[in-house]
């Protein structure tokens, strides 16, 4: 997979990306005079967890990126330094969107990756064609949230310091493991699921053994602990539409918290709309029936006067990731079980 080098305030990374186009599922660059779609990952888990949406052809008629974030799956550089924030990760994606000569792009953002996209559309409002945030954290971080956060981070450090020498406990770093996945899938189980589950410990034991213990703290815990709501001039600052979706079976957020975030943007004089998906977790965008997709397709279609491609020709759409995937343990025909049921929203 390709990656760029980029230089920011906070230090020296080389990102690892992907651009997927109408007809080529690992481009070198986007198709021009497309609508451009940017992916902001999750906490925890690689650019991956957007594998679904990258290997649909309804979202395949735009370009899509992503990238891995500083500090997890095969991005690597400068470690990201105390007091690392949503302004800092802004200027590293800002400054990734010009070495890859983005345009303004809607903003597909989850969790993590919906701080960011939110701040980005403040303080850098000419990258932002619309903004489509998963599960969003636009609100301070609830106690008992943080409190799950800091025990995973527990277990994961115990992990690696309960034993003598070199060898680690799998056990706490399984438990670490189970509960960064339960947070992201709400104890869902299914091939796609185990399969992100398997490959992450590997590339989790890579970026944050002992010697980046601090780096872990502030990329899974600080980062949200640190940060603080928007006041409403700041958020009249956005001039582009927002989606909000909001996973019904998400055990951190209560749907609340979505409505909350909901009346501050109209407060602010703010063009959103709410999306409530019954049986959807926390990464609402692993949910296998896909309702996630046609959201997105709709709204980038919506907002970008109704611009799109078909798919060419003798072109077979996949994802950028669907052969590492289907050797971590993805089944497809799962998937394609789920395919036929209905969408269900919750009103």
């Amino acid at each position: 997979m390709p990656s760029v080098t980029v230089k920011s305030s906070t230090g020296t990374t080389k990102f690892k990306y992907n651009i997927s186009t109408p007809s080529n599922a690992s481009a070198k660059a986007i198709q021009k005079n497309l609508p451009t779609v940017l992916f902001i990952p999750a906490v925890y888990l690689q650019r991956d967890i957007f594998h679904l949406q990258f290997g649909d052809p309804k979202l395949r008629r735009f370009n899509l990126v992503t990238f891995d974030l500083r500090a997890h799956g095969e991005t690597a550089g400068t470690k990201i330094p105390e007091g690392y924030g949503q302004e800092d990760s802004v200027e590293d994606v800002v400054k990734l969107m010009e070495a890859l000569k983005l345009p303004a792009c809607h903003i597909v953002g989850m969790s993590l990756g919906s701080i960011i996209a939110l701040q980005m559309a403040i303080t850098y409002p000419e990258k932002v064609a619309s903004l489509f945030l998963v599960s969003p954290l636009g609100l301070e971080e609830p106690d008992y949230v943080t409190a799950a956060r800091v025990e995973i981070y527990k277990y994961w450090t115990e992990g690696f310091l309960c034993q003598l020498g070199t060898r680690t406990d799998d056990s706490a770093l399984q438990d670490a493991s189970y509960g960064a996945c339960q947070f992201a899938f709400s104890n869902k189980t299914n091939s796609l699921n185990s399969a992100y589950a398997a490959k992450f410990l590997p590339v989790a034991k890579k970026n944050w053994g002992p010697e980046n213990f601090d780096v872990f703290h502030r990329a899974t815990v600080d980062f949200f602990t640190q940060r603080r709501s928007h006041s409403v001039d700041s958020l009249k600052k956005i001039k582009v539409p927002i989606t909000l979706v909001h996973g019904m079976d998400d055990i951190s957020y209560p749907v609340e918290y979505s409505i909350q975030q909901e009346k501050i943007f109209r407060d602010a004089g703010l063009k959103v709309t709410l999306h409530k998906l019954a049986g959807a977790p926390h990464f609402a965008v692993v949910d296998l029936k896909m309702e996630v997709n046609q959201l997105i397709h709709d709204f980038v279609l919506e907002n970008s006067g109704g611009r799109s491609t078909p798919i060419p020709p003798g072109v077979s759409i996949v994802s950028p990731w669907d052969g590492v995937l289907r050797k971590a343990g993805w089944v497809p025909e799962e998937e394609e079980e789920d395919e036929d049921e209905d969408v269900e929203f919750v009103s």
